[in-house]
C-alpha cells in the first residue's frame, strides 16, 4: 500500500477517500508488518481504488512483488 501511494502521491486520507474505507483502518493496516490483515472486502476496495488510479501489482513470477503504473493499452 505504501509504495503504491507513494507512486501516486497520495496521503493515506486520499487512498482512504478513493477506496471509501476509514483512515484509521488504513493507517491499521499500513502499520502491520507482512501481508496486508483485515477483512478481505476492505483489502478488495483499498486495491481497486489504487488500479483504479493506474497501479499494477505485480506477482513473484512477474519479476518481484510490487507495484508499478500499469502500462498503457496497446504498449509492449
Amino acid at each position: 500500500m505504501k509504495a503504491a501511494r507513494a507512486l501516486l502521491d497520495w496521503s493515506q486520507a486520499d487512498l482512504a477517500r478513493a477506496a471509501d474505507v476509514s483512515e484509521p483502518t488504513l493507517a491499521r493496516l499500513e502499520a502491520e508488518d507482512g501481508a496486508l490483515g483485515g477483512r478481505r472486502r476492505t483489502n478488495e476496495k483499498l486495491r481497486s481504488a489504487l488500479e483504479r488510479a493506474g497501479i499494477e501489482f505485480i506477482s513473484a513470477s512477474d519479476g518481484g512483488i510490487g507495484v508499478r503504473f500499469r502500462k498503457p493499452s496497446g504498449s509492449d
